[in-house]
């Protein structure tokens, strides 16, 4: 087993991996994206898509990291797409719908309605481009993306986030600028208690953690489970944490 700890959006975590997902798994993927990027011959763009409390950034992060320990594989790069969450205060002052009832979108805010799509597909199509550009991370305690912050400048570049698969219009069309994409799936109870744990995390009472998760987060993991399409390589998280290959 091997323990990755890592700052993600302003939240500590501590993750671990075992060795058969590092070695049977991650590195022969990082193997295949080096290949690729060789084969291309310039800079790929991987697209990881996964319910929330899925530990995506984490996953990417760790890839970034392995990446950098083996002199045989390209250096990847790990962006999100959480950076164009809508900021806060637009959230606060516009509605939505939501099971018949209008809503204020902060209360939602996870759903593919309160990102901002059309800016984040022109982000995808600079990176797809090989343009050297800005990208911009979001701040759990800030509550909004942070514009600018990291410039994408990698051969290999994943960019995970929960929508990137999603079968809506718009949202479908995000994969055409993939070279490959990657799908994680899991066991709802299992995403429901990450979830809960990390909004605690965040600053909110156990009790208000609950209730935003059961209300927000797990309408967004539905969706994600239920209404992403196929990738180039599907991975399944079991109740353990463990990794295995899906179909």
């Amino acid at each position: 087993m091997r323990r990755y700890d890592i700052n993600i959006n302003g939240i500590d975590v501590n993750a671990i991996y075992s060795e058969t997902a590092i070695y049977e798994i991650f590195i022969p993927l990082l193997h295949k994206l080096t290949a690729l990027q060789k084969e291309k011959g310039r800079r790929i763009l991987v697209l990881l898509a996964a319910p929330p409390g899925a530990g995506k950034s984490t996953l990417c992060s760790f890839l970034e990291k392995l990446s950098q320990e083996n002199s045989d594989i390209c250096n990847v790069q790990a962006i999100g797409m959480d950076g164009f969450h809508r900021r806060q205060e637009y959230l606060l002052t516009h509605d939505t719908e939501r099971d018949g009832k209008i809503v204020k979108m902060v209360d939602i805010k996870g759903a593919p309605i309160t990102f901002d799509l059309e800016k984040l597909t022109a982000a995808i199509k600079r990176v797809s481009s090989g343009e050297i550009c800005g990208w911009p991370p979001y701040d759990r305690h800030l509550h909004n993306p942070v514009e600018d912050t990291y410039t994408v400048n990698s051969d290999i570049v994943i960019l995970e986030g929960n929508y990137l698969l999603l079968d809506e219009d718009g949202w479908r069309d995000l994969a055409s600028f993939a070279d490959y994409t990657i799908k994680v799936i899991a066991n709802e109870e299992f995403l429901r208690e990450r979830l809960i744990d990390r909004k605690a995390k965040s600053g909110n009472t156990l009790e208000k953690a609950t209730a935003f998760v059961d209300y927000s987060d797990m309408a967004n993991v539905r969706i994600c489970l239920e209404k992403s399409n196929t990738a180039d390589l599907i991975l399944v998280i079991d109740d353990n944490g463990e990794y295995s290959y899906g179909s």
